[in-house]
């Protein structure tokens, strides 16, 4: 990996990603089998484990088992069960723990323990051997293929798409909003490469970044600060734009960079009203989305518009491809950033 030039395997694992789309939908029948069983189980809420990329993702899957299956669920401290050692009773429950690696001795200790404890226990894994596939009770392979970037892209956007499906299997739907993605995620790659140059240009030295989005693309936000933060060490901060709007929008001003992510629906147009506020405080802003073009910005980034449900999946790839540029653009290796591994081991 050191001989090649920087951002190599970054670049080819995002162009990657339509292929990856296509063949996680031509095996969407082994999720759908999974669904089934969560069908029948019926819990009454669910929880998700996850670190990392992994735990935006896993924010996404909160938002659509609340709408889509109007299911109560939150994300699990793993830390409450690996360091202090609680054993809440989660009988009838479903817990979702979404990893890349299946690798992290956290996240495999919570899923055994709340299986022991009651709960239907789902792996959401791009290791179908992992640790974490052995103590689930089921298992969903997001099939991206070996990731050399250190950096996750194909794996974090497929996670999505495994995700979406494997909820709307279990609502019983046919995964029909996401029959499209891979073309449009090819279409998203091409038609971006020239906003998300400008944006480089403008953000090249840049110190201190906001991301923010509402609903389902405020995971794309919470992704966009992290893929800023450990490609380019820029000082980056998710923030939903209602919580923005409480307190952390004093900090913004004309030294600001703000990334905010917005799709046709009722999150784009709450992100519209809360971009108008962040406007005025005089940020550079580039927006990204398939309403991208409503929000007033420096930089639009427009994707196909999709049903809203499903448009985190192709709104994250111009994402990547601006944390690719900036980290290449800023002297750094996206491919390998400093002092960090592909695979994470936390307790």
């Amino acid at each position: 990996m050191t001989d090649s030039p920087a951002g190599t395997h970054t670049a080819a694992e995002i162009a990657e990603q339509p292929a990856v789309f296509a063949r996680l939908l031509a095996a969407r029948a082994a999720t759908s089998e999974v669904a089934s069983v969560i069908a029948r189980r019926r819990p009454r809420f669910a929880l998700l484990a996850a670190r990392g990329s992994s735990d935006h993702a896993a924010l996404y899957a909160k938002y659509l088992i609340e709408v889509l299956l109007e299911l109560p669920a939150g994300l699990v401290s793993p830390s409450t069960t690996t360091l202090y050692g609680a054993r809440p009773d989660l009988s009838d429950v479903l817990l979702i723990t979404v990893s890349q690696s299946g690798g992290s001795p956290d996240l495999v200790e919570v899923t055994e323990r709340a299986r022991a404890q009651g709960a239907l226990t789902v792996a959401v894994t791009n290791t179908a051997e992992s640790d974490l596939s052995g103590v689930a009770e089921l298992a969903v392979d997001i099939q991206a293929g070996r990731e050399v970037a250190v950096a996750a892209t194909k794996t974090y956007s497929a996670t999505l798409l495994a995700l979406y499906l494997l909820v709307d299997a279990v609502r019983g739907g046919t995964g029909e909003e996401a029959a499209a993605l891979p073309d449009l995620a090819a279409a998203t790659l091409a038609d971006s490469a020239d906003p998300v140059a400008e944006a480089v240009r403008r953000w090249r030295f840049v110190d201190r970044v906001v991301t923010t989005g509402r609903g389902f693309s405020s995971a794309t936000a919470a992704e966009a600060a992290l893929k800023l933060a450990e490609t380019s060490y820029l000082s980056a901060r998710s923030y939903s734009g209602a919580d923005l709007l409480h307190g952390p929008v004093a900090a913004v001003d004309e030294e600001t960079a703000v990334l905010a992510v917005a799709g046709e629906g009722a999150g784009g147009r709450a992100t519209s009203a809360v971009m108008e506020v962040v406007g005025s405080r005089g940020a550079d802003v580039v927006a990204v989305g398939s309403a991208a073009h409503t929000l007033a910005a420096s930089v639009h980034v427009g994707v196909p518009a999709t049903a809203e449900e499903v448009a985190p999946i192709i709104e994250v790839l111009p994402v990547q491809r601006l944390a690719l540029g900036l980290s290449v653009a800023r002297g750094f290796d996206p491919d390998r950033p400093r002092g960090l591994n592909k695979v994470t081991k936390t307790r």
